[in-house]
C-alpha cells in the first residue's frame, strides 16, 4: 500500500523557511539537548522520507515538535504535523516538554478529546520519576525559550489564580461535569501563552508555574469527578512536572494526594499508597500549612486502609486530626485548601474506618461531616457524603434510614452534576434492588426518584 504525503508537516517545515537540510540539523540540535542520541544522525533524507508518509518512531515525533516549536515561536503538537495516533507506549510522559504536553492535552482535536475522554486509567502512568527528575525540573523550566512574544508579571498570575479560584468554587457547589470544558480553553488558550512568555525573574517564572499548576490540577480534579478518569491522570501528571518547575514541594505533594485519592477510588490501593507516601515526603509534608498537612495525612490514611495495613492507617488518621487542630485563623496557608475544614476530615476519617472495617465509627463521621458542611457552598460533596452514609445505613440492615439519608442526598444532588453523585445513585438503585418487591414504600420511592434523576444526568 502506497504511503500518504504528510501535507500537514510539509506546511509546518515550509512555515519555518528552512531547507530540509536545515531542518535536519536543527533536530540534531534538539536532539543532543535532549540527549537523545538515536537522532543524531538525522539527515535530510529522514525529513523528506517523513514528509512522504513515513512516521518517525520513539522519541522523534516529540523532538520534531519541539525543533518546530522553537522555530515558529508558538507550540507544536503531534497532531497539528501529522501524527496524531496512539501515544508511543514506551514513552515516559515526565521526560515530554512540558508546555508541549500540556497543548498537546488542551488540543482542540475532536477525534482525540473523543479517544482521551473514553481511554482506560493507566496504571504505568502513576509510576513516579525518580529523584533527580524533581531536582533538574526548576532547571528545566529556566532554560526553555519564549515559544510567544508575551511578556508576563503579576497581573497574569493573578489572573491565573483569580480564574482557578472562580472554578474551583463552581467544581464545590456544582460538580465537575459543569464547566470544565471552560476550564481546559482556558489553559489550553491563555495558560499556555503566559507559560511560553518571558518573565522579567526566576521568581516571577516559578510563581507563574505554581499558578498554572493548580489551574491543571483542578482540570484534573474536575475531569476525575467527571468520571473521566485517564483525564485526569493526565492532568495530574501535568500538574505536577508544573509545580516540580516551580520547585514548589507543597503544591506537588497536594496534587499526588489527589492522585492517590483518585487510585485508591479506583481500587488500586499498592499504588495509591506509593502516591500518598510520596505526597508527605521530602519538603512536601515539612513546608505545608498545617491545614494542607492534615489533607495530606487523612488521604495517607485511607489509602493505608485500603492496603490493609491498619495499624499505619489510624496513626496517620490521628496525626490529620492533631494537624487540623493545630490550624488557625490568620494562617499563612495556600488558596487550595480552602475547602478544607472538619466536614472535609470527618468524610475522609469515615472513610477511611469504612475501610478499615470500623462500621460505627464511620457512622459517627459521617453524620459530623454532614452537620459541619454548609451545605450550599459544597453541594457536590454534601450530596457525595449522604450517599455514602445511606449506603453505609443500608449495609448495616437499616433499609429505612437509608432510605432517609438517600433522599436527603437526592434533594442536594438537584442542579449538581457530579460522575461521583451519579455513582453514589447507582449504588443506591443497587443496594435496594432486593426490596423492590417487598412493599416498603420509602424504598420504592428512593428507588424511582433515583432512575429518574439518572435519566436526566448522563
Amino acid at each position: 500500500m502506497a504511503r500518504e504525503r504528510n501535507e500537514k508537516l510539509a506546511a509546518a517545515i515550509a512555515e519555518t523557511g528552512w531547507s530540509q537540510p536545515k531542518m535536519a540539523a536543527a533536530i540534531v540540535r534538539v536532539a543532543a539537548e535532549a540527549g537523545a542520541e538515536e537522532l543524531l544522525a538525522v539527515t535530510r533524507s529522514h525529513i523528506a522520507m517523513w514528509i512522504a508518509g513515513t512516521r518517525p518512531s520513539g522519541r522523534a515525533p516529540r523532538i520534531l515538535c519541539e525543533t518546530l516549536s522553537r522555530r515558529l515561536q508558538r507550540p507544536i503538537t503531534p497532531a497539528e504535523i501529522g501524527l496524531d495516533a496512539p501515544d508511543d507506549p514506551g514513552a515516559s510522559e515526565w521526560h515530554v516538554d512540558t508546555l508541549t504536553a500540556l497543548v498537546d492535552l488542551g488540543s482542540t482535536n475532536v477525534d482525540r478529546r473523543r479517544l482521551l475522554a473514553g481511554a482506560a486509567y493507566s496504571i504505568g502512568g502513576l509510576a513516579l520519576p525518580p529523584q533527580q527528575w524533581w531536582d533538574d525540573a526548576p532547571r528545566h523550566a529556566q532554560s526553555r525559550p519564549a515559544t510567544t512574544g508575551r511578556r508576563v508579571g503579576a497581573s497574569e498570575i493573578h489572573a491565573v489564580r483569580e480564574m482557578t479560584e472562580f472554578f474551583s468554587r463552581r467544581d464545590q457547589r456544582q460538580g465537575g461535569m459543569d464547566g470544565r470544558t471552560a476550564l481546559h480553553q482556558y489553559i489550553y488558550d491563555d495558560v499556555a501563552a503566559y507559560l511560553g512568555g518571558t518573565f522579567a525573574s526566576d521568581t516571577t517564572r516559578s510563581r507563574m508555574h505554581a499558578a498554572a499548576a493548580e489551574a491543571v490540577y483542578l482540570a484534573g480534579w474536575m475531569s476525575f469527578d467527571a468520571s473521566q478518569h485517564e483525564a485526569a491522570r493526565r492532568y495530574f501528571t501535568l500538574a505536577i512536572k508544573l509545580a516540580a518547575e516551580a520547585d514548589d514541594g507543597p503544591l506537588a505533594g497536594h496534587i499526588l494526594r489527589a492522585m492517590a485519592h483518585q487510585a485508591t477510588d479506583l481500587g488500586y490501593p499498592k499504588q495509591a499508597v506509593d502516591l500518598a507516601g510520596a505526597s508527605v515526603d521530602r519538603r512536601r509534608y515539612a513546608l505545608a500549612s498545617r491545614r494542607e498537612r492534615a489533607l495530606l495525612g487523612v488521604v495517607r490514611a485511607r489509602s493505608l486502609a485500603t492496603d490493609g495495613q491498619r495499624r499505619e492507617a489510624r496513626s496517620a488518621l490521628l496525626r490529620a486530626e492533631d494537624d487540623l487542630a493545630a490550624a488557625k485563623p490568620g494562617d499563612e496557608e495556600p488558596s487550595r485548601v480552602w475547602f478544607f475544614s472538619e466536614a472535609s476530615l470527618a468524610h475522609e476519617t469515615a472513610r477511611t474506618l469504612w475501610a478499615l472495617g470500623d462500621l460505627q465509627g464511620a457512622e459517627t463521621e459521617f453524620w459530623r461531616s454532614v452537620r459541619t458542611r454548609k451545605a450550599d457552598t459544597f453541594s457536590r460533596t454534601h450530596a457525595v457524603t449522604l450517599g455514602y452514609l445511606g449506603a453505609l445505613e443500608a449495609q448495616q440492615g437499616g433499609v429505612e434510614a437509608a432510605c432517609a439519608v438517600w433522599g436527603q442526598a437526592l434533594d442536594v444532588m438537584q442542579g449538581v452534576q457530579s460522575g461521583r453523585a451519579r455513582e453514589s445513585v447507582i449504588t443506591m438503585r443497587r443496594m435496594l434492588s432486593p426490596y423492590r418487591n417487598r412493599g416498603i414504600s420509602a424504598a420504592a420511592e428512593i428507588d424511582e426518584r433515583a432512575r429518574e434523576l439518572l435519566g436526566r444526568v448522563t
